[in-house]
């Protein structure tokens, strides 16, 4: 009888730790794109913004490589990016980061998520705190550290 009851415990358990999973997953793709999740939450991306190589991600290091993105984007330096800029005009490569993260981001979609202002556009402080949310998101032990199975999008 003891059995059944512990068996029937660790399945409860464990039921509530996948729907726990599932809903945060279906928080980030609520509040980001698909596209953006699956471009941001791989190893590739999670390498490039690891500068010191810990395999972990810092606020420190996230704040930085959010800041390089920004910068990329906003090409005349005004601390603002409209629409043209963030998804309409075309984009080399960036050597900071994958392809499939900047595809993921340079959409409308991801665009009128991150709430441009009455003039359409989005400041820098905007953008920093709309991606401090997807950290605060990932970071699911409230650390300040992103550890890869905290980062990496798991397959469903």
């Amino acid at each position: 009888m003891k059995s059944v009851r512990f068996l029937a415990l660790t399945a409860l358990v464990a039921v509530a730790s996948i729907s726990y999973t599932t809903a945060r997953a279906d928080d980030m793709v609520s509040f980001a794109t698909g596209g953006y999740a699956t471009g941001l939450r791989t190893m590739s991306t999670m390498h490039m913004i690891d500068t010191d190589h810990d395999g972990m991600v810092s606020q420190e290091e996230w704040t930085a490589f959010q800041n390089k993105v920004f910068s990329a984007l906003d090409k005349n330096n005004s601390g603002y990016i409209d629409a043209k800029a963030f998804y309409g005009d075309p984009m080399g490569p960036v050597s900071f980061a994958p392809g499939g993260f900047i595809k993921g981001l340079r959409t409308k979609a991801m665009f009128e998520k991150m709430g441009p202002n009455a003039d359409g556009k989005i400041s820098r402080e905007q953008f920093l705190s709309y991606q401090q949310h997807i950290f605060d998101m990932m970071d699911t032990d409230k650390k300040k550290m992103l550890t890869a199975g905290e980062f990496i999008l798991k397959s469903p």
